[in-house]
């Protein structure tokens, strides 16, 4: 488990190394893992005094889970390694530290109010059409309410819950998605429909680009050498939503002979 000055010193690395906000978003939530779920909290250093000020009784894990709680000593405390702090967050409070390190903010006091406020996002969606390799803020709809927020990219989700959480695979709850305000220069597109399967293409273009939207705005996830066979997803006007290497994005169409 990383401590909290640890994943400090990898965002300052991260975006002295020029990395998209995506990427250091991401790579700061992965290096979360295994911090602690604390109801309210939004990103706070793990000590006795910060839980003392975040209970109540309807979340008494703030106080069972703490094993200083009653002494007011983090001595032995997994969350407390090599005598180094670690932050803790609700779910909530994790997109928004996260989005935070970017300088970008997240308003809203719980998942619905976040989700509901106009100001956050960019671009929103049902979870059919999630935009491949494109992080996002996921969300869990139930009775017209967003109980539950995290990220995701593709297939897979960083979320706080029993703490923070990794998942390679991403679980049936989730129901829709939302991109943050400025997180892109452009916009990633939602995936379109699949429809039927379109077949292959061969790459007849040199060092063709596979970008996150229709437009050679969008930023390029890749570049694809010629001859190079990809798998076409859907064909949205002048160009094609591929796969390449696990990769989706989209290719001019008159750069591909389709096979």
């Amino acid at each position: 488990m990383k401590t909290a000055k640890q994943v400090d010193e990898l965002v300052k690395q991260l975006t002295a190394a020029g990395k998209s906000k995506a990427e250091i978003v991401w790579q700061t939530a992965l290096a979360c893992v295994g911090w602690p779920y604390v109801f309210g909290a939004r990103g706070e250093y793990c000590t006795v005094q910060n839980r003392h000020a975040r209970y109540s009784d309807s979340h008494p894990t703030i106080r069972t889970k703490c094993k200083g709680y009653d002494s007011g000593s983090c001595s032995g405390c997994s969350w407390y390694p090599n005598s180094e702090r670690v932050r803790m967050y609700d779910c909530r409070g994790f997109t928004y530290w996260c989005l935070r390190q970017v300088g970008i903010p997240l308003e809203g006091a719980g998942a619905t109010s976040q989700w509901n406020n106009a100001d956050n996002w960019s671009k929103k969606g049902d979870i059919k059409n999630l935009p491949k390799g494109t992080l996002v803020c996921l969300f869990v709809r139930k009775d017209n309410k967003m109980e539950h927020t995290g990220f995701g990219l593709d297939n897979e989700t960083v979320e706080c819950s029993s703490g923070v959480q990794h998942f390679t695979e991403r679980k049936a709850k989730w129901t829709h998605w939302a991109i943050p305000k400025n997180l892109y220069d452009v916009d990633p597109e939602p995936a379109p429909d699949p429809g039927p399967d379109k077949g292959t293409a061969i790459v007849i273009g040199k060092n063709l680009a596979l970008r996150q939207g229709p437009s050679t705005k969008c930023s390029i996830i890749t570049r694809v050498k010629t001859g190079t066979v990809v798998n076409i997803e859907s064909v949205p006007d002048d160009w094609e939503y591929v796969e390449h290497n696990g990769k989706y994005g989209f290719m001019m169409k008159k750069y591909l002979k389709e096979d």
